[in-house]
């Protein structure tokens, strides 16, 4: 646009220049004043292209990248409107949080491969916009993200077994994996956010090995709990017994025979105030502790 408007201009002030030289044979033929106002219309918007050239728009969530025939300006251009050199090139750089996602086979510890799905959420350092450009190029994600990426996944779970990617050691690879990519990428100035493992498939074979496994060992502490809860119930019944053994001793020295007399009396009072008469009273034994029977009636 810039050289286009470079030509409008000079065909303007040519336009403006031949019709100061010929104007007598210009006003002979009544184009002197057209030609005039065709040149200074050329000039006016020539002037506006040339203007305009200087001003480009940076998107929000990103920085410009000014590159001169090959010379790179450090400073980043913010988002919003920057006047730039027209001959420039103005590289736009995605600062925003990106995701990129891969499904990638990985070894494990016992030698077996595992197919995983994972991603990762990073974003640029807009302070190295320039940097990274200069040295990697605009298409960094495929150049420095990608293959660091895979090397860490793949150096973090071979010191795993295949099992650990479905128990609790999940977060602790997970942890592994974000330590090793961020100082990687940290040098290239970006930014890792998060590592998100979402998916792990095995061979059918070996995925139910692991799950017979994971089962017998849930049944073993399974086991273990319940022999632990018998072992309690045991103890229990075995305290129990104790103390009924102890009741029954303290009982036992009480109970005399005046007393058992006086309990004997006071059972025979309270029946015979009662409204049953089918009871007898058969005094037996040396003390007169009757013997009680009920008369069935006729």
């Amino acid at each position: 646009m810039f050289v286009f408007a470079l030509v409008l201009l000079v065909a303007g002030l040519v336009l403006m220049t031949l019709s100061g030289k010929f104007n007598n044979i210009l006003e002979h033929y009544n184009y002197s004043g057209t030609v005039r106002n065709l040149s200074f219309g050329v000039i006016v918007l020539a002037s506006i292209l040339i203007f305009a050239s200087f001003i480009r728009v940076v998107p929000a969530g990103h920085v410009g990248v000014v590159d001169v025939f090959g010379s790179v300006d450090m400073q980043q251009r913010q988002a919003g409107i920057n006047l730039v050199n027209p001959f420039a090139n103005l590289i736009i750089m995605d600062i925003q949080t990106q995701e990129k996602k891969e499904s990638m086979p990985v070894p494990s510890k016992e030698g077996l491969t595992m197919n995983v799905e994972i991603s990762i959420l990073y974003r640029l350092t807009p302070e190295k916009a320039s940097v990274i450009y200069k040295t990697v190029g605009a298409d960094y994600d495929d150049v420095v993200i990608s293959p660091q990426f895979r090397s860490a996944v793949r150096e973090a779970t071979v010191y795993y077994e295949a099992k650990a990617l479905y128990t609790s050691s999940r977060d602790e690879i997970t942890n592994k994996i974000f330590a090793d990519l961020e100082k990687m990428l940290s040098e290239r100035g970006i930014i890792l956010e998060k590592v998100l493992l979402r998916a792990v498939a095995l061979p059918p074979t070996v995925s139910q090995a692991i799950e017979q496994k994971l089962k017998a060992e849930q049944e073993s502490e399974q086991m273990k709990f319940v022999l632990t809860k018998q072992s309690q119930e045991a103890e229990r019944v075995i305290i129990e017994a104790k103390g009924i053994a102890e009741a029954q001793a303290i009982i036992n020295k009480t109970l005399t025979p005046q007393y058992l007399q006086h309990e004997a009396i006071k059972a025979q009072v309270a029946m015979a105030n009662g409204q049953n008469h089918t009871v007898v009273y058969i005094p037996s034994g040396d003390n007169g502790i009757p013997l009680v029977r009920t008369v069935n009636k006729q």
